[in-house]
Parts: structure tokens; C-alpha cells; sequence
């Protein structure tokens, strides 16, 4: 047995061991195998964790729109609730076993949460420090500009006593110096500051006197210790001489030297704020809001037309001359004489050069009457040339200076206009009875200065030519005629030439500096200034005639070394002058090179790239960084694929920037820009607080404001805007939330001009996402740019209520993102939806769709708005005016004139009532129409503007008690709810009397005569039992429309003068047929006046002026008729008049096109109605039964 317990051989150790370490290598890959395994089952746990968590989502989602569901449904059965109710237990069960698989993965990120709420905490500190910081330096700065504001008055003051002792100084000396020189401290003013703009706020205008303004044009020198003084006086001049221009090509204003008044009244409107300026840029009758400071116009008829000659009353007969009443008599005494002697085809006309031509047509140029002398060898007239000048801006083409023929003056005294024969000749305007007296003393002459302006009216007939001393309006029989003398006038004055913003009335100076020109070898320092396409130089700043301009389109704009075309050249213009110069030159198209020597860096920077974008070119070589790169976009139209949008430059930064994006013209709108992006920075950086939104409101407030005070600026914080709004992360990941709802604030205000119009188009077109909310606020912006452009820019900064609905909610969801409530006369209201750009027009066609009521052509009815003050006054709001302009000029009037009283909870009341009634279109009324039109009678039979006997009062508040309340149900005569049921009727008859029954009578009633009142309409109203609205609403109209002065509109006046009038108390009334004037208390007819007979209507001085035409009156031909009435009641009787008289002037004139086949077919029609025996339908809103009055 030990034997065989033994091995039969030797073990092979070494083999053994081979064969282990093999068995060992399987096992080693065997192990690695399971790692694999164990890796990739890791991996599918994972993605199982993360399928779970999506799903969990979902179901939670489901859950959530379920519940939404639940809530929104009015579901009745319980069966449908218990199936909802076990259906959201079974999705309550799958969320909390998917809640099991997520818990495992939220013990892992508890850390991570615990880290970023200690952060947010940090960063939430940080941002109330912020805000903190940011309203007490708001408040500081706001303090300290005030003290500024009154530091800047006093400083104005003394400056301009100074001037005027520098003035009388410098009269003194003006014999012996041969002409004005610049002050040396306007001269630094000019190379320092050449291209400043005006900042947000400007000193106000120094209102110079009579005496200061004939010395205007000289020019004091300046002491050496008065330098610094005199740099800013030219800086603040120059932009007070913007200011002055844009308002005085906006409005009309009869200027007259010498009154006190007029001086402030001229103060007022160049200091207050442009909300309280009744504008005259827009062709419509209301052309802006009257909230804080009310100017009341005036009113011509014209060929049955009312046309606006001013904005502001008259003050005086300023529009009249000196000339004029003294040389009248003479006139009528050799007027028979004189036509006798020498008419239009007379020996003596012909020698004074009056041709036939002239006096028959006056649509030709008439050659000037005194144009040429007695002599026999000058007679005939064809042989004469007429006085021309060459003007360097047309290019070699003539321009006339002389003129003759009949225009319409207004007189001085009584506001009636005159047919004159007026001749320009010699920078003198003179004018006379006919052309036959021009052998005698004129009536009168205008002297033309460059001091004089000429404003054209709203009717395209009128032009209004002011001068140092006095006002004209003139008149022309067409457009075409008017535009004849405007040209010679214009050419008389050099004002096209002078005044470049005239020629573009739209178009601001881009940049503006004292600039050396060399062309052909000689130099010339020069004014230049830079408007669209044009480059014009002027001798000097203050000079009004320029020496020339440089038209730029498809122009060479180049930086050269050397601006001299030879060496000749170079050193004839002086070697030291354009080695301290940089050089520009401009090689317009088929004319020589001109070149510009620029002082400084960055004026040659601002001039270069501005003059390079106005020849229309796409340089990338110019301008700044931002703007080399947008114009490298554009050459590529924007080429997705391009790694210039990875530019740090375009793409969102959370450090300030070190320089404006875009190019400004002055270092303080660059420091301002600078300012604007940390505004920009602060908006988008704090979280929107409910609470405490108030900050994000007053910073878009504040940055908007400063751009549409400064347009410079309006480029920059859309580049700004855009460049917050990118990422440089993959496919541009869209910027922060806040930023897209600042951009879309400020596109609805203004746009961008090219090319950053073309880039804000492209970067919306590239985020534009329905998915996503930067998206759908990307989608919102392109609304936005549409809509501006359509409608224009807007003219005041966002409301409240416009930031808000911006912020809270994402505008993306509605078509008309704002809304406000519409208030009717019958106490009801209808919510009105709008955009940024809607104007009243469309706010009205939506609210006539929405209440299914006529156009306000058709029905009369126009909005109102109340006064922000409280008082009781009411703005007609009509044209092209933004409603959300009207909120926020409402919103500031608010807190000027009530600060701190309900800040942020009053907004404007608009309300939306009968302003212009036409019987003729009665037969088209709505039932809504009749029914606002009788509450708003009933308003005036309660104020008292209404004439009706008691009885008849006590008839029509029970009709409307019955369309309001209807039928009157007495009360039942049980013993238990007898007294409860008569105490209800006595307070419901009470509530009616209140309501709808005058108040001069009620007021003078009894305890016992209200008794037997309250009786007697119980008894009227119980007759109309059974009546329903329509019918009470059609007798109600009925019987109002016997008044002839029904939908007139009263006013309360009391003559000025004594007169056949008399001197008490009246009533203007205003209606389809006229203007009539009624006894205060019986309101019955005292005189009536047709609109024809209306010469002139508005303001003169605190009162309110009518001439009247008396066409049967030889005694008195004309009358004038002053009222005392109130600023407010004096603009609203101007304005209605006008509203009348242009409305009957737009049927005539619909009327006159109507063709004659259309007219003969309605006849051919109407007598073949007749010959078949039929009668025409009667309209449904017709009565067709009398007035029966219970």
C-alpha cells in the first residue's frame, strides 16, 4: 500500500509552474473582462438614473398641466372628478417611485447646493450694495444738479451783464476796427471743442432784449483773463443754437420785440419741457400734448379751410406795419385816380416794367415794377435781365432775388387779411394796393436781414415771415406760387444756404468743428459742419452765409501725410502748419481734391470715419473696432461660419468698456457712453425684484432719456445692447434675459441707423426661437423693428406701465402686448390693446372694431384724456400721436406737478366721447353711438348746458332710469317687508335724481318737495313699464334733437369790450352750422355767425379773438370780438372750430371728385325706383314714430 500511496515519478515543478502562471493570466483576463462588464453596467445604471430623471420631469410636468387643467375646467360631474382624481393619485405613485431612484443622486449634490447658496448670498449682498450705492449717488447727483441748474442761472445772469458792458465797450471801438474778429476764448472753444454736442442737460436760452439783438452781430474781444469764461459761453451757444433751430422749424411763433410779455412767453417755450409746447411739425391739428404750460393758436379761414397761422396768441399788431395805416388814406384817395391813369396795358406801366403777363397771371415770376429806370434807352422791359446770383452749393445754376405779385397779408389791428402787391427787390420786401401804385409811397416794407425766419404753414398756402421787429403772414392763391416766393426769399436770405437744417428738416448736423481747408495751394480755417450727405463750411461759427459745400456721396475719403497737390504748394501753405495737422482728403466725383488739416487724434478719427460713412461706403479701415468688425460682417453679408462673431468685441462682456463701441463726436458723449454701458451693466446684472422693480424701472427710464436727448447715443446702446446679448459660447448662446428685455425696450423707442440697423436685423434673425424665451423676446424685438419703422421713432422715454409689462411678462404671447381700459359716458369701460408704435388712429380702429361703432370720420367721437394735475380739463388726443408717448408724457406731468402723491398707482384716463356732431349722419347711428350719445346729453343736462323745463327733466331721468335700471317695480304692501321695500324705492328714486336730474333744480328743492319729486318720477316711470332700452334711447334722442343747438358745445364767456353784446355773462356755442352766442341764462339766440364769415379765430393775448366777415354791413365790414375765457377753454373752442370748418371742407371736397357717370347713374336709378311705384327702405335705426313722451 506505500508503495502504490507514492508518486510513479518525479513532478515536473517548472511545467506546473507554467501551467499556474497561465491559469493565473486567464484569470487576470477573465477579471479584466468583468471590469468591463461592471464598467459598462455602471454606465447603463447611469443612463437608467438619468431616463428616470427625464421621466420624472415629464411626470411632473404632466402633473402640473393636469392640475392646471383641474383648475381651469368647470367640471360638474363627480365622475369625472373622481377619474381625475385616481388618475393624478397613479401619477402621484410614479413620481414618488422615480422620487426613490432620484434621492440616491441628491445626497451627491447637497454639497454643491450648499456652495452655491453660500455664493448666491455673497452675490445678493454685493447687488444691495449696489443698489443702495446707486440710489444715494442718484439722489446726490440729482441734488447737486439742481444746485448746478441754479448756479448755471446766476452764472448766465452775470455773464450776460458782462456782455452787454463788453458790448458797449466794444462799440466804442468799432469805428476803427474794420471787421469783427472771433474772441480768443471762442477761438480755443472752437479748436478744443470742435465737434462738442450739446449734453442732456443745457443751460437754458438767454432771452436777449431788443437793444442786444440789433448788436448781435458784432463781436466783443475778450480780455486775456476771461478765456476760460468765453470757451464755455461758445460751447453752451452752440448748443443752444441747435435747440433754437429745431424748435423754430417745428412752430410757428409771431415774435415782437419791446413787451415783457412776449419775452417770457418766448422764455417758456425755449426752457419748458417739450411736452408742454404745442408743436407744429406734423400737418394735423393735434400735433402734440398740453400737460404743464397750455399755448392757445391761432386760426385763419382760407378758401373754406382753417389753417394755423401761430401756436401762440397774439400779443399785439405785430403783424402789421408802421407804414401801413399812415399811408391808407393817401391810398383811397388816389386809388380811382390812379387805375384811371395808369392800368396794366398803359404807356406808364410798360415803362415801369409791368408786363401784361404779370398782372394777369400771377403764376409766373413777374419782372420787379421798379426794376429798371426811366431812361429812353432801358423802355422795353423784354430787354432787361433779371438780378441773379451764383450760389457755390448749385453747382453753377442761377438763383432769382427779385420778384413781384399779389399775395394776402394779414393786417395789424383787425385780424383780416388784404390783397397787396408785394415787389422783392434789394434784400427789401415792399408791398402796395396794386401794381399800378408802384410809382408811389408803399403801404408798407419788410426789411430782410439775416436775422429774419421764414416758417411755412400747415395748409401749404401760408408762410409766416418773422423779422427783428415785427410778424407777417402771408398767403399766395396755390402751393405752387407759395413755393415761387419761398424760393426767392430763401435765395434773398441765403437761409438754404446759411442753414443747412432747413434743407433737412429731419437730417442733424453728424459732427460739427473749425477745420482748415487747402484747395489749389491756399488755406482757409473754416466752420465746417457735416449734415447727411453734404459737408458745408462757413467762415466763421456765427456766420450765416456759407462759402460753399461738398457733396460726399460715392465720393474718395482718404487720411494722406501731405494735403498739398505739388511742393510748390506744400511750401507756399507753410511747412510748421501741416506738420502739427492731420490731413483728410476728399475727392468728390468729377471734381479736384479737397483737403481738411485736423488738429487732433481724435478729431481726425471722428471726421474720417463720419465723412466715410456719409459717401456710402464700407471701409474697414475706419472707425472703431466695433465698427471695422460690423463692417467686415457686412462685406461678407454676415456669414454664419465666420469667426469674427467670436470676436471679443461683439460678444457679451462682464467688465466695462475702456472706449465707446461706436464713433462720437465729442469726449463727453464718449464719457457718456462709457456711463451708459455700466447702466447697461446694472440692468442686466440684478435680478428683477418685484418688490424693489422700482430700480430696474428708473435705470431704463434714466439710460433711454439720455438717448433720445442725445441721438448721438441711440448707435451706441444698440451696439451695447447687442454685444450684452451674445455669448462666445458654441452656436452663440444667447446673453442674459435682461438684456433682451432692455433691447426691446429701446427698439421701441428708435432704431439704429446703417449699418447697425442691418446687425440688430441679423443678430434677431440668428436667436429668433419660439422654444426658448430669449428667443421669443428675439421674436419680439423684430415686432418692434417693424413697427418703429413704420410709424417713426418716439418722443418720449417707456412708462411705468410699458417697463413692467416688459419685465413680468414675455410680450411674445400677445400681438399687442399693452393694454389700457377706455372709459364710456355710460360709466362702463372696454380694455384696448396696443404696441409700442400704435398711434391714436389705430388704438381707435381697434376700439371701434372691439364696440362695433362707426370710424370717427363717420361718428364724431374722438379720445380724451384727463389732466394730469386733477383739474378738470380734458385733452383731445388726435393724428399720429403714440399712445404709449401719451402715458409716459402723463406719467412725468404727473409727478412735476403732484410729487410724491400716489406715485406709481395714477395713470392716465382716457375716455372716448362725442367731440363733432353731424345730423346728417344721425340716420347711421349705432346703438352703441345712441346710447353714449344720451348719457353724454344727460351729462350736460345735469351741469346745466342744456335748456329744459322741470317737468321735461323729470320725463327724460325716467327714461334713462329705465334703460339703466328698467322697469320700476313697486313695493309689495305685505305688513312684514313693507317698511324694508320702501326704504329700497325711496333710495333707489333718490340714487335716479342724483344721477340724472339737474342739479340746479335739485338743489333748490325741499325735504318736501324731494318728497313729492321722488313721487312724481315713480309715477313716470311706472308709465314706461314694458319699454325696452332701444325704444327709451330713440325718445330720448328724439326729443333732445328739437333743441337746434343739440351736440353743440358750450363755452362760458363774458365779452371784453363793451359792444352791442353787451358786457355780462354768455354762451359761445359751437356747432355743425357755426358759431353762436347765447344768453347765459334763458340760452336763448342772441347772434349766429357761419363758418364763412370766420376770417380769423385763437388767442390774442389772455382772451379769445373772432374777426368777423360782415359781407351786408357797409358800415362795418369787418368785426373783431374779444372774450374773457380761460387759457384751456380758449384752446378747446380754437381747436373744435378748426375741426369743423376743415371737416365740411374735406365733404366739399369729396363731393367736387364725385364723377358725373356716377352721378347721372344714381338719378337714371332713383327715377326708375320712382316709376316702378316703390319707395326707398327706411334705415333700422330710424324712428319710425314720433316722439310720444309717455
Amino acid at each position: 500500500m506505500a508503495e502504490l500511496s507514492e508518486p510513479e515519478g518525479p513532478v515536473d515543478w517548472k511545467e506546473r509552474c507554467i501551467a499556474l502562471e497561465s491559469q493565473l493570466m486567464k484569470f487576470r483576463v477573465q477579471a479584466s473582462k468583468i471590469r468591463e462588464l461592471l464598467a459598462e453596467k455602471m454606465q447603463q445604471l447611469e443612463k437608467q438614473v438619468i431616463d428616470a430623471e427625464r421621466q420624472a420631469e415629464k411626470a411632473f410636468q404632466q402633473v402640473q398641466v393636469m392640475e392646471e387643467k383641474l383648475k381651469a375646467a368647470d367640471i360638474q360631474t363627480s365622475e369625472s372628478e373622481n377619474r381625475l382624481y385616481k388618475k393624478c393619485q397613479d401619477l402621484e405613485t410614479l413620481i414618488q417611485e422615480k422620487d426613490n431612484i432620484i434621492q440616491a443622486l441628491e445626497l451627491q449634490l447637497k454639497e454643491q447646493k450648499q456652495i452655491r447658496i453660500q455664493e448666491a448670498k455673497i452675490i445678493e449682498e454685493k447687488a444691495a450694495k449696489i443698489k443702495e450705492w446707486v440710489t444715494v449717488k442718484l439722489n446726490e447727483l440729482e441734488l447737486e444738479n439742481q444746485n448746478l441748474r441754479l448756479i448755471n442761472h446766476n452764472q448766465t445772469e452775470e455773464l450776460r451783464t458782462i456782455q452787454s458792458k463788453i458790448q458797449e465797450v466794444q462799440g466804442k471801438k468799432s469805428s476803427t476796427v474794420s471787421s469783427p474778429k472771433l474772441s480768443e476764448g471762442q477761438r480755443l472753444s472752437s479748436l478744443t471743442f470742435g465737434c462738442f454736442s450739446s449734453r442732456a442737460r443745457s443751460p437754458p436760452q438767454v432771452v436777449k432784449s431788443q437793444e442786444e439783438s440789433k448788436k448781435s452781430s458784432e463781436k466783443p474781444e475778450s480780455t486775456e483773463g476771461k478765456e476760460t469764461q468765453e470757451m464755455e459761453i461758445a460751447e453752451k451757444s452752440a448748443a443752444n443754437q441747435i435747440q433754437v433751430n429745431n424748435q423754430g422749424q417745428r412752430m410757428l411763433q409771431p415774435t415782437t420785440c419791446g413787451l415783457e410779455q412776449n419775452r417770457k412767453a418766448r422764455t417758456s417755450i425755449a426752457t419748458d419741457d417739450p411736452i408742454a409746447v404745442l408743436s407744429y411739425a406734423t400737418s394735423g391739428l393735434y400735433t402734440s400734448l398740453i400737460y404743464k404750460t397750455m399755448t392757445t393758436p391761432v386760426y385763419t379761414t382760407l378758401k373754406g379751410k382753417a389753417t394755423q397761422i401761430s401756436s401762440s396768441p397774439f400779443l399785439d399788431d405785430s403783424s402789421g406795419s408802421e407804414e401801413e395805416d399812415s399811408s391808407r388814406s393817401s391810398s383811397q384817395t388816389s386809388e380811382s385816380d390812379t387805375r384811371s391813369r395808369s392800368g396794366p396795358g398803359s404807356p406808364r406801366a410798360l415803362k415801369r416794367g409791368v408786363s401784361l403777363s404779370s398782372v394777369t397771371s400771377e403764376s409766373d415770376y413777374a419782372i420787379p415794377p421798379d426794376a429798371y429806370s426811366t431812361d429812353a434807352e432801358n423802355s422795353q422791359p423784354e430787354q432787361k435781365l433779371l438780378k441773379t446770383c451764383l450760389s457755390p452749393s448749385d453747382n453753377g445754376k442761377n438763383e432769382l432775388l427779385e420778384k413781384s405779385g399779389y399775395l394776402l397779408k394779414m393786417s395789424g389791428k383787425v385780424k383780416i387779411w388784404k390783397r397787396r402787391w408785394f415787389v422783392l427787390k434789394g434784400g427789401e420786401l415792399l408791398y402796395y394796393k396794386s401794381p399800378s401804385d408802384v410809382i408811389r409811397k408803399p403801404q408798407g416794407h419788410i426789411e430782410l436781414s439775416a436775422s429774419c425766419s421764414i416758417l411755412k404753414g400747415d395748409n401749404k398756402q401760408t408762410v409766416q415771415l418773422t423779422t427783428e421787429k415785427h410778424t407777417y403772414y402771408l398767403t399766395a392763391d396755390s402751393p405752387n406760387i407759395l413755393e415761387e416766393w419761398m424760393k426767392v426769399l430763401q435765395n434773398a436770405l441765403r437761409v438754404q444756404a446759411a442753414n443747412p437744417l432747413f434743407l433737412h428738416p429731419e437730417g442733424k448736423p453728424t459732427v460739427k468743428g473749425l477745420l482748415t481747408k487747402v484747395k489749389h495751394g491756399y488755406s482757409k480755417k473754416v466752420w465746417c459742419i457735416l449734415v447727411e450727405n453734404a459737408l458745408y463750411y462757413f467762415r466763421s461759427q456765427e456766420d450765416k452765409f456759407p462759402l460753399g459745400q461738398i457733396k460726399l456721396w460715392e465720393a474718395k475719403v482718404e487720411e494722406v501725410d501731405r494735403s498739398c497737390d505739388s511742393d510748390e504748394d506744400y511750401e507756399a501753405s507753410g511747412r510748421s502748419l501741416l506738420s502739427l495737422h492731420y490731413t483728410i482728403v476728399i475727392h468728390p466725383k468729377d471734381q479736384g481734391p479737397t483737403y481738411l488739416l485736423i488738429g487732433s487724434k481724435h478729431e481726425k478719427d471722428t471726421w474720417l470715419y463720419h465723412l466715410t460713412v456719409a459717401t456710402g461706403s464700407n471701409n474697414v479701415n475706419v472707425g472703431s473696432e466695433f465698427e471695422q468688425l460690423v463692417c467686415k460682417l457686412l462685406n461678407i453679408e454676415g456669414d454664419p461660419s465666420s469667426q469674427i462673431w467670436r470676436h471679443p468685441t461683439l460678444c457679451h462682456s462682464k467688465d466695462g468698456i475702456l472706449s465707446p463701441l461706436t464713433t462720437l463726436p465729442s469726449e463727453a458723449l464718449q464719457t457718456e457712453a462709457i456711463k451708459l454701458f455700466k447702466t447697461c451693466q446694472l440692468f442686466i446684472n440684478a435680478a428683477v425684484d418685484s418688490p424693489a422693480i422700482d430700480y430696474h424701472i428708473s435705470l431704463a427710464q434714466s439710460a433711454l432719456q439720455i438717448c433720445l436727448t442725445h441721438p448721438e447715443l441711440q448707435n451706441e446702446i444698440c451696439c451695447q445692447l447687442i454685444k450684452q446679448t451674445r455669448r462666445r459660447q458654441p452656436q452663440n448662446h444667447p446673453g442674459p434675459l435682461q438684456g433682451w428685455q432692455l433691447l426691446a425696450l429701446c427698439v421701441g423707442l428708435f432704431l439704429p441707423h446703417h449699418p447697425f440697423l442691418w446687425l440688430l436685423r441679423l443678430h434677431l434673425q440668428r436667436h429668433a426661437d419660439s422654444r426658448t424665451e430669449f428667443g421669443k423676446y428675439a421674436i419680439y424685438c423684430q415686432r418692434c423693428v417693424e413697427r418703429t419703422q413704420q410709424n417713426g421713432d418716439r418722443e418720449a422715454r417707456p412708462s411705468r406701465m410699458e417697463i413692467l409689462s416688459t419685465l413680468l411678462r414675455n410680450p411674445y404671447h400677445h400681438s399687442l402686448p399693452f393694454s389700457i381700459p377706455v372709459h364710456f359716458m355710460n360709466g362702463i369701460y372696454q380694455v384696448v390693446g396696443f404696441d409700442a408704435s400704435t398711434t391714436v388712429e389705430e388704438f381707435l380702429n381697434t376700439l371701434n372694431q372691439d364696440t362695433r361703432m362707426r370710424k370717427p370720420a363717420q361718428s364724431g367721437f374722438a379720445l380724451f384724456s384727463d389732466d394730469p394735475s386733477g383739474r378738470d380739463l380734458e385733452h383731445c388726443l388726435q393724428g399720429n400721436i403714440k399712445i404709449c408717448d401719451i402715458i409716459s408724457k402723463w406719467e412725468q406731468a404727473s409727478k412735476e406737478l403732484q410729487p410724491g402723491k400716489c406715485e406709481g398707482t395714477r395713470t392716465v384716463r382716457l375716455t372716448y366721447k362725442n367731440r363733432l356732431y353731424f345730423s346728417v349722419q344721425a340716420h347711421g347711428e349705432t346703438d352703441r353711438e345712441k346710447l353714449l350719445l344720451m348719457y353724454q346729453t344727460n351729462d350736460q343736462i345735469i351741469n346745466g348746458l342744456f335748456p329744459l323745463n322741470k317737468d321735461l327733466a323729470l320725463e327724460m331721468a325716467a327714461l334713462l332710469a329705465q334703460v339703466e335700471i328698467g322697469d320700476f317695480e313697486r313695493p309689495f304692501s305685505t305688513p312684514a317687508g313693507h317698511i324694508t321695500n320702501h326704504c329700497k324705492e325711496n333710495q333707489t328714486l333718490k340714487q335716479v335724481l342724483e344721477k340724472f336730474y339737474p342739479k340746479r333744480y335739485r338743489e333748490s328743492c325741499s325735504e318736501e318737495q324731494l318728497r313729492q319729486l321722488c313721487q312724481r318720477l315713480s309715477t313716470r316711470w311706472m308709465a314706461l313699464r314694458g319699454h325696452n332700452a332701444a325704444d327709451c334711447v330713440r325718445i330720448y334722442l328724439t326729443v333732445a334733437r328739437k333743441w337746434p343747438f343739440f351736440g353743440a358745445k358750450l363755452f362760458l364767456a363774458k365779452p371784453v369790450t363793451l359792444s352791442s353784446l353787451g358786457n355780462t355773462l354768455m354762451w359761445l356755442a359751437v356747432h355743425e352750422d357755426g358759431l353762436s352766442i347765447l344768453e347765459y341764462n334763458s340760452m336763448r339766440l342772441i347772434v349766429s355767425y357761419a363758418y364763412r364769415n370766420l376770417m380769423t379765430f385763437g388767442g390774442y393775448q389772455d382772451d379769445f379773438m373772432v374777426v368777423i366777415n360782415n359781407m351786408h354791413s357797409k358800415d362795418k365790414p369787418t368785426e373783431k370780438l374779444l372774450f374773457v375765457m380761460t387759457k384751456p377753454k380758449i384752446l378747446e373752442i380754437t381747436l373744435l372750430i378748426a375741426s369743423y370748418i376743415n371737416n365740411f371742407h374735406q365733404q366739399k371736397t369729396v363731393f367736387h371728385h364725385l364723377s358725373a357717370p356716377a352721378l347721372l347713374s344714381a338719378q337714371t336709378q332713383g327715377s326708375q325706383v320712382r316709376g316702378m311705384g316703390q319707395q326707398p327702405p327706411l334705415s333700422s335705426s330710424r324712428p319710425t314714430k314720433g316722439p310720444t313722451l309717455l
